[in-house]
């Protein structure tokens, strides 16, 4: 049986019954930005910039990852029309997110439609320079997805 893809938070929260480590995903057509987050689903923070190769590499790539880390799921960014409807490169990154069956984790979709922005605007105001901020949007992106995640998976009080 395939590991479970939802786009519900409790349905994910019941298939991690004991927590752990989860990973999120900010899937771009060059990079994925790459971020983790304690067992306990408190803090995420940004760990990478993934430049895409092929996808059998790529999932290689985050195997070797999931190993090292222990993770127990995965949260995918999806980016949604700003009506919540789905635009082609939804379905992509909603096939990649069926790709990674292989690693045998649960994964949530997590909408994203201003998770970019927010990072940006962050960094403008944090007075990054525009160099610095391209080679760090997409983990921190990652990192906004997953924040935005366990934050709700935290509402959801105790697992029963």
């Amino acid at each position: 049986m395939a590991p479970l893809i939802t786009a519900e938070t409790a349905e994910f929260a019941l298939a991690l019954p004991n927590g752990g480590k989860l990973i999120g995903l900010d899937v771009g057509t060059k990079t994925i930005g790459l971020a983790i987050c304690d067992a306990g689903w408190h803090f995420a923070g940004p760990v990478e910039t993934m430049r895409r190769i092929k996808f059998t590499q790529d999932l290689e790539t985050l195997q070797r990852f999931v190993g090292k880390e222990s993770v127990a799921g995965i949260v995918v960014g999806l980016p949604l029309n700003m009506d919540g409807s789905d635009s082609p490169r939804t379905q992509s990154v909603r096939a990649f997110a069926r790709n990674l069956a292989p690693l045998g984790l649960p994964r949530l979709l997590w909408d994203e439609r201003w998770s970019t922005q927010a990072v940006e605007r962050a960094m403008i105001a944090a007075d990054v320079s525009r160099a610095r901020r391209a080679e760090k949007v997409d983990a921190l992106a990652a990192a906004h997805i997953l924040q935005g995640a366990i934050d709700a998976l935290a509402n959801l009080g105790p697992v029963e």
